[in-house]
């Protein structure tokens, strides 16, 4: 499968018990990790194959792509950000991480999971 990518940190939202976290990689892509997505309404309207998965994250975790180049504010709900629930935060749809060299470089609590998606992809939710 060739290596593992590198993870470099970018910044977190953090509270003792969540922590929603972007990394950049050194292959033009981002891995977040975020909430493991359980409300059967969201899960019911979105389509995901089995190689994906998806994430909650608050909509803060964004502004951390300024550490990347990337500025402004996420402005348009489109892919990898699949939907917004009623609290405000993204759902974030993304390639299931399963490397375990990726996995091995971050700390990821049982009620989280991380996705992988392109740096394109990203710069299109900033207008970037």
């Amino acid at each position: 499968m060739g290596t593992t990518m590198t993870l470099r940190f970018l910044g977190k939202e953090s509270t003792p018990t969540n922590s929603p976290t972007l990394y950049a990689t050194d292959a033009e892509s981002y891995v977040i990790q975020g909430w493991i997505v359980t409300d059967a309404d969201v899960l019911a309207r979105l389509t995901v194959s089995e190689h994906e998965t998806l994430i909650e994250v608050p909509p803060g975790l964004l502004n951390y792509l300024a550490a990347d180049g990337l500025e402004g504010q996420a402005s348009n709900v489109v892919p990898p950000i699949v939907a917004v629930n009623d609290k405000g935060n993204y759902i974030m749809q993304g390639k299931r991480v399963t490397d375990a060299g990726v996995l091995g470089q971050m700390n990821i609590p049982d009620h989280e999971t991380c996705i992988h998606v392109s740096r394109s992809a990203v710069a299109v939710l900033i207008g970037g």
